[in-house]
């Protein structure tokens, strides 16, 4: 991707549009999971739509929503440049498709987690190498205030320094704070820390972050359970950034 293109890409949320590097190649094929082995929430149908649409916009990439596990077979991922988890509980994955998913990822190509997709795979510890965390409680349901960890990282730059948002926050556990980049954290004075369920650890309450795991890209973040999050120009403009980061697009 052309620098012109890719400062127009992250400098503002109106720029999600076509770019004119979309004729040059086909565009990445990316992989949306929606399997819900647990909790199933009621913004998937609308997720599918938007990601649909904000890949047609940047001309980029192109989403197949599935939750079809026989689509993780080594040949099939072939054709993908990254894999798209919104998720929850003990997917029914067979030990020959949880291989290609971590070969797949493994091998240089993009694994992205949306909201519930650390409530998943509790019991498979590959998979927690892979996202780097687990869901741990949710106490706080409301508007809050959202710090951007590192504002020149081209994942977030946009965004400044902060940001509101109203949505479902989760707290983390298990995380791997060493091997994970944090990108958006909660501003613990924007909530009740002496709320019940609350569970105050060193490193806060990561709610995006990017990793890597062998030669492939990763990342995750927790917001996402609201439909008011997933119309919200900055959220999208974060997917389809992490999106082309995942798969190489960007610089």
């Amino acid at each position: 991707m052309r620098r012109r293109e890719f400062i127009a890409l992250v400098g503002s949320a109106a720029a999600i549009r076509p770019l004119g590097a979309r004729a040059e190649r086909p565009p990445e094929r990316i992989l949306y999971f929606t399997y819900s082995a647990g909790y199933r929430h009621d913004v998937i149908p609308l997720s599918k739509t938007i990601l649909t649409q904000l890949g047609r916009n940047s001309g980029i990439f192109e989403v197949t929503a599935t939750e079809d596990t026989s689509e993780f077979s080594t040949e099939n991922l072939e054709g993908y440049a990254a894999v798209m988890f919104y998720t929850s509980g003990e997917l029914p994955m067979s030990g020959v498709e949880k291989r290609a998913l971590l070969n797949f990822v493994r091998s240089g190509r993009g694994f992205l987690g949306v909201h519930s997709a650390t409530d998943t795979f509790y019991t498979w510890p590959d998979y927690l190498d892979l996202v780097g965390g687990y869901f741990g409680g949710h106490p706080w349901h409301q508007a809050v205030t959202i710090e951007v960890v590192d504002a020149g990282d081209p994942l977030v730059a946009f965004l400044g320094q902060s940001l509101q948002v109203e949505d479902e926050i989760y707290q983390i556990s298990d995380f791997d704070y060493r091997g994970s980049h944090v990108l958006l954290r909660l501003d613990p004075s924007s909530v009740d820390l002496s709320k019940a369920g609350v569970h105050q650890r060193f490193y806060g309450w990561p709610l995006a972050w990017t990793r890597v795991f062998g030669q492939g890209r990763v990342f995750y973040t927790a917001l996402g359970h609201e439909a008011s999050v997933w119309h919200d120009v900055r959220y999208q403009q974060i997917l389809t950034n992490a999106i082309l980061w995942s798969t190489r697009k960007l610089p």
